[in-house]
C-alpha cells in the first residue's frame, strides 16, 4: 500500500511540473494516476459498488465534455483541444475512478475552484494566460491525499 502511495505522489508531482514548465506531460503518467486512486479507492469498497460509482462519475465527466464542446463550438468559435488540453482531460478521466460521486462532485469542484485561484494569483507573476488545469490539479489532489494520510480528513470516500 505504502508503495502505490509513494507512486501515485511522484506521478501527481511530475505532472505538475511538466505540465507547468513544459506544457506537455508524459502521457503514462495519466494511466499511473488512475491505476494508483483505482487502487486506493478499491481497497475501501466493495467491486461492485466500486465500478457503478466509477461509472457515473465518468458520465458528469462526459457531460462537462459535452458542455465545453458545445460552448467551444458555439461561443468562442473554435475547436475543444484549442481550449482545452488533452493532459486535462486524461486527468478529467482519471479522477473519475478515485473517488465515490459525493466525494469525487467535491473534490473535483474544489480542486478546479483551486486551479482557478491558484492560477490567479500566479498570472500575475509569470504572465501566462493559458491554465496548467491538470498540473494545478495533481497539487490539489497531493494534498488532499496528504492530509487525509496524515489523518487530517479522515475518510476521503464517504464525504
Amino acid at each position: 500500500m505504502m508503495l502505490i502511495k509513494i507512486i501515485l505522489i511522484i506521478s501527481l508531482t511530475a505532472i505538475f511540473f511538466q505540465d507547468v514548465k513544459e506544457r506537455k506531460v508524459y502521457w503514462f503518467l495519466f494511466p499511473v494516476v488512475a491505476c494508483c486512486t483505482a487502487y486506493l479507492c478499491l481497497s475501501t469498497t466493495q467491486f461492485e459498488v466500486y465500478w457503478r460509482t466509477s461509472l457515473i462519475n465518468l458520465s458528469i465527466i462526459g457531460s462537462i465534455f459535452l458542455v465545453l464542446q458545445l460552448y467551444a463550438k458555439f461561443k468562442l468559435k473554435t475547436e475543444l483541444n484549442e481550449v482545452f488540453g488533452l493532459g486535462d482531460a486524461l486527468l478529467f478521466i482519471g479522477f473519475c475512478v478515485a473517488f465515490p460521486v459525493a466525494s469525487f462532485i467535491v473534490f473535483f469542484v474544489f480542486a478546479l475552484l483551486f486551479s482557478l485561484l491558484l492560477h490567479m494569483v500566479l498570472k500575475q507573476k509569470t504572465k501566462v494566460q493559458t491554465v496548467p488545469l491538470a498540473g494545478y490539479m495533481s497539487i490539489f489532489l497531493v494534498a488532499t491525499y496528504g492530509l487525509h494520510w496524515i489523518g487530517y480528513i479522515p475518510n476521503l470516500y464517504t464525504i
